[in-house]
């Protein structure tokens, strides 16, 4: 189960410096619009100490953790919905990421061009968010006249459907996203999915800041807070050319450079968790000397899903997991000691995984 999270902007807004930082894969970052045309794509390692933890106390000789992949998809232009820009190409990429990281430019500097020629983040944001509902629009009027010609036959789904269409309809004509509106129901949920409309997707902001500005932001990032608390969405504030700096540097060197800059951890770190909670993710762990591995699942699965992710066997023959908190684990150093202080669990087919449980299944096939 990948996850895809999709670097979205403006053109000349820092979207390929931050990729580069994530994946340190030193694609082209230029001044000019559209240097990216086709998207890439990384993979990028979540930072863990949970992992790095537990790895330690079971002395384990292989450590392995959990992934997210990152799409950097060209910069978008006003006009996009219409084609403009490369704009139908540049949105189809968008329909295959399940979240939108959407780079805002909040930093001054003559030397690198805006498209519309000053900075203003609000604006900015209001451009992509206004092209992907028009897009959106597109796709749902579509839709709508097929389903209402199709519901004519007296078909109660199609008139289903036909209501819930208009609802999208209206929220996206009032400049809303499509998330605004409930999906209740297995044929709502499943229509929303068909559709696979951009605004559907959850959305992260990052603030791409100066580099004095990486530790209390500017007016540009406040503006771009308000703005995206009304929304509902998080922001997180990065320096592109800090992140891709560090990327450059050692471990010890890295170190070296945050305690300079007064950074705890870098800013990518951050942006990482950020999207992995945006997508409603959540970490267990196996837990062994052999190995100690991260698993991502959904929030809210149940424990026979959860063992499907290792292999699908686990699920289908699944009897019980044996489960121990990760606080636990951690204040009883070894699976041995958290059994004998009675603080492994058997748990059955309904239980849902909390995020840091640490699991052994038990199965038969």
């Amino acid at each position: 189960m990948g996850f895809r999270c999709g670097i979205v902007g403006l053109p000349n807004v820092g979207k390929s410096t931050i990729f580069n930082a994530l994946t340190a894969a030193g694609i082209e970052a230029a001044n000019y619009p559209f240097c990216t045309i086709e998207p890439n794509v990384g993979i990028v390692a979540m930072p863990d100490a949970r992992l790095d933890l537990l790895a330690e106390l079971a002395r384990t000789r292989s450590k392995v953790g959990t992934q997210m992949e990152f799409v950097d998809i060209a910069g978008l232009v006003k006009g996009a919905s219409q084609g403009e820009g490369l704009g139908n190409q540049f949105l189809g990429h968008i329909r295959q990421v399940d979240a939108i990281v959407h780079v805002v430019r909040c930093f001054e500097d003559e030397n690198v061009v805006h498209v519309d020629g000053s900075i203003d983040a609000e604006r900015d944001r209001e451009i992509i968010n206004m092209e992907l509902i028009l897009a959106d629009l597109d796709t749902v009027d579509k839709r709508l006249k097929k389903t209402l010609s199709q519901a004519k036959s007296g078909d109660k789904v199609y008139k289903a459907q036909g209501q819930f269409l208009e609802k999208l309809r209206a929220a996206l004509d009032a400049g809303k996203p499509a998330r605004s509106v409930a999906a209740d129901g297995d044929l709502e949920r499943e229509l929303v999915r068909d559709l696979c409309l951009l605004t559907s997707k959850p959305v992260l902001y990052v603030a791409n800041v100066a580099e004095e500005d990486a530790l209390a932001g500017n007016a540009h990032v406040r503006a771009l807070e308000e703005a995206a608390e009304r929304e509902g969405a998080g922001v997180v504030v990065i320096s592109g050319n800090i992140e891709q700096e560090l990327s450059l540097l050692s471990p010890a060197e890295q170190q070296e450079f945050l305690a300079d800059m007064g950074m705890s951890e870098p800013g990518l770190n951050r942006l990482i968790k950020a999207g992995y909670e945006l997508l409603g993710l959540i970490t267990y762990y196996t837990v062994g000397e052999k190995e100690t591995r991260a698993w991502t699942i959904s929030r809210g699965t149940k424990a026979p899903g959860a063992a499907g992710k290792i292999h699908s066997d686990f699920e289908r023959g699944f009897i019980r997991a044996e489960t121990i908190a990760y606080e636990d684990f951690v204040a009883c150093k070894t699976e041995a000691v958290a059994k004998e202080k009675g603080l492994m669990r058997s748990e059955g087919k309904e239980y849902v995984v909390a995020d840091g449980d640490c699991l052994l299944f038990r199965f038969n096939v």
